[in-house]
């Protein structure tokens, strides 16, 4: 995938209980999906950083593109699932 330097990530360390974050560390979103419902209608949608976008190269373009697709496919009919079983538990009590 994109070629960006390892930096350690006080987050992924697991071995300490102090989890307050890093001051000098930024956050920033690189990769988002985002699931959304109309009626019994399921939507799910990603989107990438425009930089990462960029930086990344035809092949590696396409294989993430390959694999968000799965992952929105996944992600919707989980969600979907869970949604329809929900409504069908609450519809049967009045």
């Amino acid at each position: 995938m994109a070629r960006t330097p390892s930096t350690p990530n006080r987050a992924d360390d697991h071995s300490s209980d102090d989890r307050t974050p890093d001051p000098s560390a930024r956050e920033i979103e690189l990769l988002h999906v985002l699931v959304s419902r109309t009626g019994t209608h399921v939507d799910a949608q990603w989107g990438i950083h425009p930089q990462l976008k960029h930086d990344l190269l035809p092949n590696e373009w396409k294989e993430v593109t390959d694999l968000m697709a799965k992952v929105t496919d996944i992600v919707g009919r989980r969600f979907a699932q869970v949604l329809s079983r929900a409504e069908s538990t609450s519809s049967g009590h009045a």
